[in-house]
């Protein structure tokens, strides 16, 4: 039988989603080991996303497949008993096997949060980017404009990224203002590695002063990652939604961080 999870996490800890080498701390791993526990024998997680180390999610969707029969509420209760406090289920539902929750997904959301002030919050540690100059916010929605549609993104796209095709369609990109918290949420058909960091670090440096809004339509033009901004902390961004067909039925929550 197979069963998606929605999942949420505190990645501070973590080296990202992904299973590495025996020792170092994944949330996959994590979790793989919770439910293989409740299930009594080994068991893979397949996600929607592969998060980077130090970045959180609200809304990760992943799924497995077992033999064991348990209800979904003991899988939930199981899997969250054997799990650290920084990780959870937030719920636990039977698809078809034709389900993936990498191949499915028709979109993907993140949020980067942004807490813009000239001194830092320990409340918030390790949950936002601390950015202490001051940021013109209507500089950076100016900006951020430039990015909606089907661009290449190679100048926004991590170095090391393996993906063969740097073209994404990027559905929206809202900039909301809360007190001293910029809010990035942003929706496309697929993301490259470092995709939204190097977003936010390039709207940041725009809302500094140290670029024009239009500076986004040349990095798009030059598709040349040397010429782009610092890519931006991981501890701000979030992975908030994944999007499937509606045959598939999976529960919805409202988009996260909660704290938010």
């Amino acid at each position: 039988m197979r069963f998606a999870l929605g999942i949420d996490y505190d990645g501070s800890h973590y080296r990202g989603w992904q299973t590495q080498q025996a020792g170092v701390p994944s949330i996959q791993s994590t979790i793989e080991k919770a439910l293989s526990r409740v299930a009594n024998h080994p068991v893979i997680l397949h996600a929607a996303g592969r998060t980077d180390a130090g970045v959180h999610a609200s809304g990760m969707i992943a799924h497995f497949d077992t033999d064991a029969l348990r209800a979904p509420k003991s899988w939930l209760l199981g899997c969250n008993t054997w799990l650290p406090h920084d990780i959870a289920l937030r719920w636990i539902h039977p698809v078809s096997d034709d389900f993936h929750a990498r191949f499915k997904a028709v979109a993907r959301r993140y949020r980067y949060i942004i807490f813009n002030s000239s001194q830092r919050s320990s409340q918030l540690a390790g949950k936002v980017t601390w950015h202490y100059h001051a940021l013109d916010f209507e500089r950076m929605k100016h900006a951020a404009s430039y990015l909606v549609g089907r661009h290449n993104f190679n100048s926004f796209r991590a170095v090391a990224c393996q993906s063969n095709n740097p073209v994404r369609d990027v559905h929206f990109l809202n900039l909301t203002k809360r007190g001293s918290l910029i809010i990035l949420d942003i929706q496309a058909d697929g993301f490259l590695h470092h995709m939204v960091r190097n977003i936010a670090g390039v709207l940041m440096a725009i809302g500094e002063g140290k670029a024009e809004p239009e500076w986004v339509q040349q990095l798009l033009q030059v598709q040349d990652r040397t010429q782009g901004g610092v890519t931006a902390s991981g501890s701000g961004l979030y992975f908030v939604d994944a999007l499937y067909p509606p045959e598939f039925e999976l529960p919805k929550e409202p988009l996260g961080p909660i704290w938010l």
